[in-house]
């Protein structure tokens, strides 16, 4: 196939899903927010598709938005949460940062979640769409 499409399907990939997808009733507002808010992260949109899919990661399309194919109301899952990984304390800041000034809701600030785990550090925000995400650092130095 050639690409990333290679790369991506190769045992290389240090993944373990081939890809997370959420949907949207706006995508252009959908993309406007996670352009912004994954940028906080080193995560960068690597394919769109005809104005109704679009792909984000570092290398690989890991994490889509997309108008749903069945053409029905985009909806949320109760108990549903998407986690990014954040490279430190202050890539967490970042993320929420811009995720709050993008249009997110605020669903949990970052700090500390020893419940997680002493090196557990990450914040919760609500996407425009009610879609919950996380950005997640584990600082090993902790714990």
């Amino acid at each position: 196939m050639g690409g990333w499409v290679d790369e991506w399907m190769s045992d290389e990939n240090p993944s373990i899903l081939s890809h997370v997808s959420l949907g949207t009733n706006d995508f252009p507002k959908a993309l406007a927010f996670y352009d912004k808010t994954l940028a906080a992260l080193g995560i960068k949109r690597v394919e769109t598709i005809d104005g109704i899919a679009a792909a984000y990661g570092k290398q690989y399309p890991e994490f889509w938005v997309a108008l749903p194919v069945d053409e029905q109301t985009a909806s949320v899952g109760n108990g549903v949460h998407i986690a990014f990984i954040a490279e430190s304390k202050d890539a967490v800041q970042m993320f929420y940062d811009a995720s709050i000034k993008a249009g997110a809701t605020d669903a949990g600030a970052p700090g500390p979640r020893p419940h997680y785990g002493e090196p557990y550090y990450g914040c919760f925000v609500t996407d425009p769409d009610g879609n919950k995400i996380e950005a997640c650092y584990w600082d090993m130095s902790q714990g």
